[in-house]
């Protein structure tokens, strides 16, 4: 069973910044791709950042497109999202997953049978 701990939530305030990171019980080079997912109270999870690791892709939710950044860090072997620019909307816990098998459809990147962590809170406060 693979675990996926993140870290690096915490409070901020709009305009604000925070660096997510994920680390995998096993090593990130057996997953075909990885991805951020968050879910806010009385609202269904969502993607927000996928990368596909092979092809070194990655795709966004519209509503993070171009304040977020996903990378795979090879050195450190952890996944990392890079949030700049958090509004009261991002408020949310964020989950880190990870999938031996990937595909994309339509330009974005899908999981299957994902694994998830426990997630990470993220408060923005305007």
């Amino acid at each position: 069973q693979v675990q996926l701990v993140e870290s690096g939530g915490g409070s901020v305030q709009t305009g604000g910044s925070l660096r997510l990171s994920c680390a995998a019980s096993e090593t990130t080079y057996r997953f075909a791709c990885m991805a951020w997912f968050r879910q806010a109270p009385g609202k269904e999870r969502e993607k927000v950042a996928a990368h596909l690791n092979g092809a070194n892709k990655t795709d966004y939710s519209d509503s993070v497109k171009g304040r977020f950044t996903i990378f795979l860090d090879r050195a450190e072997d952890k996944l990392y999202l890079q949030m700049k620019s958090l509004q009261p909307g991002d408020t949310a816990t964020y989950y880190c997953a990870a999938a031996y098998s990937c595909a994309v459809v339509g330009g974005a990147v899908v999981l299957r049978e994902s694994y998830f962590g426990r997630g990470t809170q993220v408060t923005v406060s305007s």
